[in-house]
């Protein structure tokens, strides 16, 4: 592969198909608010991916802790970068339908432009364009109706040195064909172009390529996958492309940053060798920019970038070094929609009577539920009694609403009794002492009882 010169260069990461069964683990919930950007709600973590097999399976690895808490509990893209025509369509619909049903959003990186990362380390994609197109359509079946985000093809249009003029202009109308072929697929579908990152072209030339290549058609540009730069500098990167991009009358465009490994050192390209790298900022839909749709951890942490392992591949080493010394995930986080409108009600919100007298063993649970016309919130404390703990379920009937998101908890069931399970942080309790989750829904909140037990 060619390296091209320091802080301009990446490498993409082919992220190997994802095994279905395996041990899941514990999840922080990245949920967020409407009140930056188009996007709000919480993103899906894929229960298969490389990262959480790999905690399943190495159980007494000392590096295991770290990697499950900063890294296998979040939400990451999961590539697509086989070219299977054949299969796609199935493959994409069962990640697509077990996000819907746990009512978060997937992100699906698009991997298979013909003549990919100019050969490169991550070299493939599909033979051919017109084979591209049907790998395509047949991806865009697979994406059901509602809200996916697609990263659209990693540095297809920040790295074209190995394209002729011909060649550049067919794959710029590959792209626009796709974008409108996923669009057609799934008019919910939020589509993403390739913007490389701020330290590669200038904001001015990548407005340039994002315009011949349909950004028109797309819901915005993605930038720093793979990189390191930081999100103050893509942020600044990002409204320049978009003033650049107004001028040319291309508006209401808006850019996601790929943060996943971009909380250390700058610098090289190839993060393989590098131990000054860290995670980024934890993925999340509420970004407080308008011009920001999300922090997205597009790269899988720990995957390398194919310098020193082959590309795509987990290392666990490379996974604990970003992880290690990394701030720990967010235990609190607002809810997905916007505070009710109503005036709330004066009275104090009902409590529920702890399940158990909290003089014995086990644990209690006790619920604060703010309700409004058509929704609610609620927070609920669960405490360890005289004994520690070492992970907890809470069930609490719902007869008359409907969960619609969740933190600090992973969750079994929308409706009627619906179990809330502790995440990787906060399952250990100390004896007398409380943790706390909190889930939104619609409709009429929870009654006055929930069970707790512990696991």
């Amino acid at each position: 592969m060619a390296i091209f010169s320091s802080l301009r260069r990446r490498s993409a990461a082919i992220s190997v198909a994802a095994v279905a069964g395996a041990t899941a683990v514990g999840v922080c919930l990245a949920v967020s608010s409407a009140s930056a950007g188009t996007l709000s709600g919480s993103l899906y973590r894929d229960p298969s991916s490389a990262v959480v097999r790999w905690v399943a399976a190495n159980p007494g690895d000392s590096r295991t802790a770290v990697i499950r808490d900063k890294i296998a509990s979040q939400p990451q893209a999961r590539w697509f970068a086989n070219f299977n025509p054949s299969t796609v369509q199935s493959e994409v619909s069962g990640f697509i339908g077990a996000a819907n049903a746990a009512q978060q959003i997937p992100v699906l990186a698009v991997y298979e432009i013909t003549n990919r990362d100019c050969g490169g380390a991550s070299a493939g994609g599909a033979p051919d364009l017109n084979q591209y197109q049907t790998w395509v359509s047949n991806f865009a079946r697979g994406l059901g109706n509602q809200t996916v985000i697609i990263i659209l093809e990693t540095d297809s249009l920040a790295l074209l040195t190995c394209l002729s003029s011909a060649e550049i202009n067919a794959r710029n109308q590959a792209i626009s064909t796709a974008t409108r072929t996923i669009k057609s697929g799934n008019p919910n579908a939020k589509v993403y172009l390739d913007a490389g990152h701020s330290t590669w072209n200038s904001a001015g030339e990548t407005a340039n390529r994002l315009r011949a290549a349909g950004v028109q058609y797309a819901d915005g540009f993605f930038t720093n996958v793979s990189n390191y730069n930081s999100t103050s500098n893509e942020a600044n990167f990002g409204r320049a492309v978009i003033s650049a991009l107004n001028g040319m009358g291309i508006s209401g465009k808006r850019q996601v940053i790929d943060t996943s490994r971009n909380g250390g050192a700058s610098g090289d390209w190839c993060g393989d060798d590098n131990t000054d790298r860290r995670i980024g900022q934890y993925p999340t839909t509420n970004t407080g920019d308008s011009n920001i749709d999300a922090y997205l951890w597009v790269k899988p942490p720990g995957e390398a970038d194919g310098c020193r392992y082959t590309a795509g591949s987990f290392q666990p080493d490379l996974a604990f070094s970003l992880a290690n010394g990394a701030p720990n995930p967010p235990t609190t986080t607002p809810p997905t929609t916007t505070p009710p409108t109503t005036t709330p009600p004066t009275t104090t919100p009902p409590t529920t009577p702890p399940s158990s007298p909290p003089a014995g063993d086990g644990c209690y649970a006790s619920i604060a539920v703010n309700q409004w016309a058509g929704g609610f919130t609620a927070s609920v404390t669960v405490t360890a009694g005289k004994s520690d703990i070492n992970g907890w379920t809470v069930t609490v009937p719902l007869p008359g609403g409907a969960v619609t998101s969740a933190w600090n908890a992973q969750v079994s069931g929308t409706s009627g009794t619906v179990g809330f399970t502790n995440v990787s942080y906060n399952g250990r309790v100390l004896g007398r002492q409380s943790t706390n989750f909190g889930f939104q829904g619609t409709g009429t909140g929870p009654g006055v009882l929930a069970d707790c037990v512990t696991n």
